[in-house]
């Protein structure tokens, strides 16, 4: 990938949409690109914190694991997304795994190299400040469905959250989310058990609530699950 390449994928990001070509050209030069294949860790949880990375292709799941090996899933990401968010203000180690679950094609930037940048270029700094900032509210929203919702609203608001960010819009109400997850991966994401998931799925099924096309993929109306809750 060349240089103009990398300058094109990195402006798709909020955090340098903004910049110049000018003021992009000594974050492009400083950035790395690389493919990986399916299954491959990007990097462990604990490993030295070196670099921040930029979905051009794929998809990563980033998961944590405890001294059990119980896996809990912190996040699926896809095209245009980064991780780790707070990576280029914190020192110390990667706090989960990242590992690709769709063979994946990454823009890297080692963190010592943009340290270097930003001291240079403290207005980059407010960009980043702001990404932070909707990654908290992310998290807090979800601390929320945990302590307010009981596990039967928790999968509802996760399948609705899932088609926000992974889904694809069919017509005015309906939605596809063309990442498929297991139900082991569903009930790791709201750290229930995969029976609970199974058994919820299929009811919510019966209701016609969601459905499933011929490949597998999830059919829902955000909607209908919305008012399922809140009614």
């Amino acid at each position: 990938m060349n240089q103009e390449s990398i300058q094109q994928l990195l402006q798709r990001f909020p955090l340098f949409k903004d910049l110049t070509d000018q003021e992009i050209q000594p974050i492009v030069h400083i950035a790395k690109h690389h493919t990986y294949r399916l299954g491959t860790h990007i990097f462990m949880q604990g490993d030295p914190l070196t670099n921040v990375y930029f979905i051009h292709h794929g998809a990563i799941k980033i998961y944590r694991t405890d001294t059990q090996g119980k896996e809990q899933i912190v996040n699926i990401l896809k095209d245009g997304q980064m991780f780790p968010h707070q990576g280029f203000f914190r020192k110390g180690n990667y706090p989960a795994h990242a590992q690709v679950i769709e063979a994946a094609e990454l823009i890297y930037i080692p963190i010592h190299s943009f340290e270097e940048f930003l001291v240079k270029h403290p207005q980059v700094c407010i960009k980043i400040f702001r990404i932070l900032g909707d990654k908290i509210v992310d998290l807090q929203n979800r601390l929320e469905e945990q302590i307010l919702h009981n596990t039967y609203e928790q999968i509802i608001l996760l399948l609705i959250r899932l088609a926000k960010n992974h889904g694809e819009q069919l017509d005015d109400e309906q939605y596809c989310i063309k990442t498929q997850f297991t139900n082991r991966d569903l009930a790791n994401m709201i750290g229930s058990s995969r029976e609970t998931v199974s058994r919820t799925l299929t009811y919510l099924k019966k209701k016609a609530l969601i459905n499933t096309d011929e490949s597998g993929n999830f059919i829902l109306n955000i909607e209908q699950l919305k008012e399922e809750i809140f009614n």
